[in-house]
């Protein structure tokens, strides 16, 4: 009981939930599988990347050392 418990706890999105319904179904030895942990290392992947990026635009952007200052603009 206490497993179950903890594998719902585990899953926090629909995503991991998929993952998890399909090794139960299928098992690991399936090549569908397979396939889909592939798909799962690139999906990761993908976040690094994004994130990389990010943190490359957030340096380029504190590197410059001035920053673009608001101006008021009056409105009639």
């Amino acid at each position: 009981m206490r497993k179950e418990k903890n594998e719902k706890e585990m899953v926090l999105c629909q995503v991991g939930r998929f993952f998890l319904d399909v090794e139960k179904t299928f098992g690991k030895k399936s090549k569908f599988f397979n396939h889909l942990t592939q798909s799962r290392v690139e999906f990761l992947k993908a976040l690094r990347a994004l994130v990389d990026e990010k943190i490359d635009g957030l340096e380029k952007k504190g590197a410059g050392g001035e920053r673009k200052k608001m101006a008021k603009i009056e409105v009639e």
